[in-house]
């Protein structure tokens, strides 16, 4: 990842539009700001989300709060708590996400 075309800022989250996806079961908020050719995402799972797709984008993905379940397509399986981070590149490994109890996400894509 190459950062470059965007000067220093800074985001208070609490001001940017939060989008609403639902899921399978659920509902993900996601609140998104661009840099340059990254996404930075708050997202918000809440409890009982589960996604209705299987993902390939490549992402920086830290549990801030809550429980993250991953599946990835070859079946295994991983579950984020807080102050732990997963790390996938593009086309690498189909994953798609759950929360059983809710998860508050911060994510680089």
């Amino acid at each position: 990842m190459k950062m470059s075309g965007f000067p220093f800022n800074t985001v208070d989250w609490s001001n940017v539009e939060r989008v609403e996806y639902a899921g399978i079961t659920g509902v993900a908020y996601w609140r998104t700001r661009i840099f340059g050719d990254i996404r930075v995402r708050m997202l918000e799972y809440t409890p009982g989300y589960v996604a209705d797709h299987w993902c390939e984008k490549g992402h920086i993905l830290f549990c801030l709060e809550g429980e993250l379940h991953t599946e990835l397509k070859d079946g295994r399986n991983f579950v984020l708590k807080p102050g732990m981070s997963y790390q996938v590149a593009d086309n690498a490994e189909a994953h798609r996400s759950s929360a059983p109890v809710g998860a508050k996400l911060f994510v680089v894509d």
